[in-house]
Parts: structure tokens; C-alpha cells; sequence
């Protein structure tokens, strides 16, 4: 990156969009093709919403076809995820959506057109025998009432991302998918403290992509979150892109706002659980 806070490059928008689809289709075991997109499954985490939905963007797919498709491809899943990566047709498609019953989310794809971070502080890499138990303790704190395999499962959906790097291609190289975290201080004995901020780093062809950020609940409102994030910016700043993708209706979208991020453009999606 050039470090240049300048208006959204035409294209960005469609290749944030292209790297989500491309980073599904790596990690996913089974890909179905569905009206307007594809379908990802898979059977060892039938529960994850995520290893488990359609992505439709083109042509123009009418709401009963995708109903169900949702209905055909989820059949053997307690939920149905239909995600719209293009703004038009979502919004086109949400009253269809709402009177079968799903509920709608519209997220919106953010790009870095801050500076480069001077001097930042240092995150962590993690690897999973560290990780598996931090997604344990942070996904009990979310659903304090889930059942312990419940938990591990969600915990475990982490090793298909390791997936979504690929192969090496006709470059040489592969893609990156790495776990990163920042700690609370010291622990006993003069230790490492525990992981208090941790996200996911995607990165692949010039792009890169932040997942997945979180703050331990007894761990927010310290700063770790952008000392995280300050990290993650300066790890990728190679790339020629920079996004995430944020919840338009929560406020994390405007602390990454204060960081230097910029709406691309927005997304949909419609889940019935």
C-alpha cells in the first residue's frame, strides 16, 4: 500500500468480494452450485453457519429459486444462510426474504486507506495448541448455556481455515492464513499473559483480508483491540489491499472507521435458524 488515503479504487470493491469467494471455496470440503453463486458444506461442522450457507452475487436469481435451493442444498443443516454479495440484488431480494422468515444483515466491506503504522506494537503469532483453548474460553463467554461439543465445535471450525491458503500457484508461493493475538501483560511467574485481543489474517494475490476480531469480555475497554489492528496493518502492509467486513448496524464498523477503514460498499445476509 502507498499509505495514501484516497478514494475507493474502481475495482476494489469486486475484488474484496472475489477474495471472500475464493478464501470459502479453499477451505470448503463440498461446493454446490446454486442460482447466481455456489454452496459450501461441511459435514464435520454442520452447526457453523458460516462452513454451512450459499454466496449468490450474479445474474438475477428470483427470491423462490434461492428459497429453495436454501431449502435443497441445507437440507440436512438446522439452519439456512443465503448471503448476497451484491448490494442491488439483496436489497431487491430482502422483502422475499423476510416474509419466509429470515432475518436480514447488511455488512458493509471496509478498505485500510490510513497510513503505514510507525513503530507498532507487537502481536503474537498463535498456533492452534495455543488458540483451540482461548476460541474455547471466549465461545463459552458468548453462549454460557452451549453444550461442551457445542463449544469444541466452534472452537474447531478454525483448523478449515488453514484451508483457505491453498497451494502454490504459478508463482511459487501460496496464500497466508495466520492467527494473531496481543496479550494482557505478564502472567504468573513472570510468563506470557494470556491472549486478550486475537483476529485472523488472510492474505493472497496483493490482498489482505482481517477476520475474526475479538476481545475477552474481562479484557475490553484496555486498548488491545487497536493495538491488535495497529499490528495487523503494519504486518500487511505490503499488500495492495486491505478490507474487512463489519456489521453495518454495530459499532464496530465505526471504530474501524477511526483506524482509517472506508466503506466499499455493502453485503447481505439472510439467515432462518
Amino acid at each position: 500500500m502507498d499509505g495514501l488515503a484516497d478514494a475507493a479504487a474502481p475495482g476494489d470493491l469486486a475484488r474484496a468480494i472475489g477474495f471472500t469467494h475464493a478464501f470459502a471455496r479453499r477451505r470448503a470440503p463440498v461446493e454446490v452450485p446454486v442460482p447466481g453463486g455456489f454452496a459450501v458444506l461441511d459435514d464435520r461442522f454442520p452447526g457453523s453457519y458460516d462452513d454451512n450457507k450459499l454466496i449468490v452475487w450474479s445474474g438475477d436469481p428470483d427470491a423462490d429459486e434461492l428459497l429453495r435451493a436454501a431449502d435443497d442444498v441445507l437440507a440436512e443443516r438446522a439452519h439456512r444462510l443465503v448471503c448476497v454479495d451484491d448490494d442491488r440484488l439483496g436489497t431487491t431480494l430482502a422483502p422475499a426474504f423476510a416474509a419466509a422468515g429470515y432475518e436480514h444483515e447488511t455488512n458493509l466491506v471496509m478498505a485500510y486507506r490510513g497510513g503505514i503504522p510507525h513503530d507498532p506494537p507487537a502481536a503474537d503469532r498463535l498456533e492452534l495448541p495455543e488458540l483451540l483453548p482461548v476460541l474455547r474460553r471466549d465461545w463459552r463467554q458468548v453462549l454460557p448455556q452451549a453444550p461442551d461439543d457445542v463449544i469444541d465445535g466452534l472452537a474447531r471450525r478454525v483448523e478449515r481455515r488453514l484451508r483457505g491458503a491453498g497451494t502454490a500457484g504459478t508463482a511459487g508461493t501460496a496464500g497466508m492464513v495466520g492467527f494473531r493475538g496481543v496479550r494482557a501483560g505478564d502472567g504468573e511467574d513472570g510468563g506470557a499473559g494470556e491472549i486478550a485481543a486475537r483476529a485472523d489474517l488472510y492474505v493472497d494475490g496483493g490482498v489482505a483480508q482481517i477476520e475474526s476480531v475479538f476481545t475477552g469480555e474481562q479484557h475490553r475497554g484496555r486498548g488491545h483491540a487497536r493495538a491488535l489492528m495497529t499490528a495487523l496493518l503494519a504486518e500487511a502492509a505490503e499488500a495492495e489491499l486491505i478490507f474487512l467486513v463489519a456489521d453495518a448496524a454495530d459499532w464496530p464498523k465505526d471504530f474501524y472507521g477511526r483506524l482509517g477503514f472506508e466503506p466499499l460498499g455493502s453485503t447481505h445476509a439472510f439467515l432462518r435458524v
